[in-house]
């Protein structure tokens, strides 16, 4: 897909061409110029021509059907993914990359073995989203659907690429394009403290989530070397200042590996961090990641964990696994090049 000499093949045009064009794109969600009947043949030629919708992707579903994940080409040849999921309360929720690749290195997640080649552009984020609302679309039993939420917890950091998706988001929350509303779009970050405190400024009602996967710093920097810069008390007064600043409450991820961070220790040490009032945890199991020294809690293990949260009152929930078997699960993202 390429949008970016959309104002100038149009600049010749009326002025309200350009918000026409736009409502093709990102509400009537056309994937072809020729869908754009209001517009003349000769106008719609030079948009297929220089402006063309395509969106080069493959795709997988899961058994169940709740789960979509895309592979996107993009123009130049690197591939990112993303996921559709579908909830069972009519939510469908897009997670987006932000970058081909990521730098954080993560031991746990599979996009950190790819390193990182570079950052999304705003287009490139977008178009995501755009897959999916256009898959939403068709066939006609599903028209009436939508992407109703979105979270920046694929490929990379979103903090690293802060300017991009800060703008992404603003196309995403725009009544005139995707109008997804702002408390339903999520942003998830390692720890990188700049970006947690720009959030806190930009006047963006949008969610903060805390990769955080461990209790203490020794543990945090074995899995994730970001703690190495970004260490966890130095996180989480950042993350109490942004509480002050917005009100919002903060989620705070967990990935339960075995006998790594999901012993009885680990439970009391982090229901000791967890305490604060709009402090929230999200408990994720391990994803099985090709190549990986690690393993997934037990149930019976991820119980006693959960069991010592709830001793200690601690607001929590456990995520529901979405896309395992395509490898679409949280930390399975990651592609050949």
């Amino acid at each position: 897909m390429n949008l970016d000499k959309l104002e100038e093949v149009l600049k010749n045009e009326p002025k309200y061409r350009l918000k026409e064009a736009r409502d093709f794109v990102f509400v009537k969600f056309i994937d072809n110029w020729n869908q754009a009947t209001s517009f003349s043949k000769e106008l719609r030629d030079e948009l297929n021509k220089e402006c063309p919708l395509e969106i080069k992707a493959e795709s997988l579903v899961s058994k169940t059907g709740d789960s979509v994940k895309a592979k996107i080409i993009l123009k130049d040849g690197a591939e990112i993914e993303t996921v559709l999921m579908r909830h069972m309360d009519k939510r469908n929720t897009v997670c987006v990359s932000c970058q081909v690749g990521c730098p954080m290195g993560c031991l746990f997640c599979a996009t950190g073995t790819m390193g990182f080649i570079r950052n999304l552009s705003t287009e490139e984020i977008i178009e995501q989203v755009l897959f999916f609302s256009r898959l939403l679309r068709r066939p006609a039993p599903r028209n009436d659907e939508r992407v109703t939420n979105v979270t920046f917890m694929g490929m990379g950091e979103p903090f690293l690429n802060y300017d991009n998706v800060l703008q992404s988001i603003k196309v995403l929350n725009d009544t005139k394009a995707f109008n997804i509303s702002i408390r339903n779009i999520s942003i998830s970050t390692c720890g990188v403290i700049e970006g947690i405190e720009k959030l806190a400024n930009s006047g963006l009602q949008v969610n903060l989530a805390i990769s955080l996967h461990a209790p203490n710093n020794e543990l945090r920097s074995q899995l994730m070397p970001i703690n190495k810069r970004y260490s966890l008390d130095k996180v989480l007064k950042a993350v109490d200042d942004y509480i002050v600043k917005t009100k919002r409450k903060v989620m705070f991820e967990y990935v339960l590996i075995k006998d790594i961070n999901d012993t009885d220790e680990c439970a009391k040490e982090l229901a000791g961090l967890m305490g604060k009032k709009l402090y929230f945890l999200n408990l994720i199991t391990f994803n099985n990641v090709k190549g990986s020294q690690f393993q997934a809690s037990s149930n019976s293990r991820i119980e006693a964990f959960k069991k010592i949260l709830k001793k200690q009152k601690i607001n929590f929930v456990q995520r529901y696994r979405f896309g395992d078997d395509i490898q679409a699960a949280c930390g399975q993202f990651v592609t050949g090049k």
